[in-house]
């Protein structure tokens, strides 16, 4: 596969795929890298759907052991019971709206301890609709750091994976005809792959150009 340059470092994600370290998602990893030495209680890190920032949260929780926190089960009474005896804990899809009493709440508990809070989220907190003043206060103080779209060196790699990850030994050419035709999205790259390989199974074919090109046009992507 060496017509595509991949010069991608590796990191390990426990009970996952690998993660991609590119331009797009670097000074998240470099903030997750930085624990327990962050300078502030809690780190955000936004961005579009299929950026990655869900794989970037589960190997960040490999690393502290923090507890994964539902948005939509946290209220008031429970923060205790639901962070424990932790001293890092993690929101997902902080921006789809959660008990901003609770989470200020959570967030003390977390500050008292020495503690930190990771929050995820499709946009930065100013434009979350926070009501609460004190924790709109204390969300102001965040680290917020962006993960950008996936440029074409990602995506190739994500795509490599996948293919790896089924077994499926692949042309490089196929996956340059993907690039140039997918949504740049690690959610595409899932379902391309996902689709490819059933096609090729049904179909007893390999994975070639012409069958890629008869799953983009089965998905509705011009090819």
């Amino acid at each position: 596969m060496t017509q595509i340059p991949l010069d991608l470092p590796h990191r390990a994600a426990m009970g996952a795929a690998d993660f991609l370290v590119a331009p797009c998602n670097r000074d998240a990893v470099a903030w997750l890298d930085r624990w327990p030495g962050w300078p502030v209680t809690a780190l955000v890190v936004h961005g579009e759907e299929g950026c990655g920032k869900t794989h970037l949260t589960h190997v960040w929780q490999a690393q502290s052991g923090a507890v994964a926190i539902d948005r939509r089960a946290l209220t008031t009474d429970n923060v205790p019971h639901l962070l424990g005896d932790a001293a890092a804990c993690f929101i997902e899809d902080a921006d789809r709206g959660f008990d901003e009493e609770a989470v200020l709440h959570l967030y003390n508990l977390l500050a008292e301890r020495g503690g930190h809070l990771l929050l995820t989220a499709r946009a930065p907190v100013s434009h979350w609709g926070i009501a609460l003043p004190d924790l709109s206060s204390r969300l102001a103080t965040a680290m917020s750091v962006p993960v950008g779209a996936p440029d074409d060196e990602l995506i190739a790699g994500i795509l490599i994976k996948h293919f790896m990850d089924r077994q499926i030994r692949v042309d490089p050419a196929v996956v340059t005809y993907l690039l140039g035709r997918m949504e740049r999205s690690f959610a595409s790259a899932r379902r391309v792959v996902a689709a490819l390989d059933a096609a090729g199974l049904a179909e007893k074919r390999g994975i070639t150009v012409p069958l890629a090109r008869e799953v983009l046009r089965r998905l509705d992507i011009d090819s």
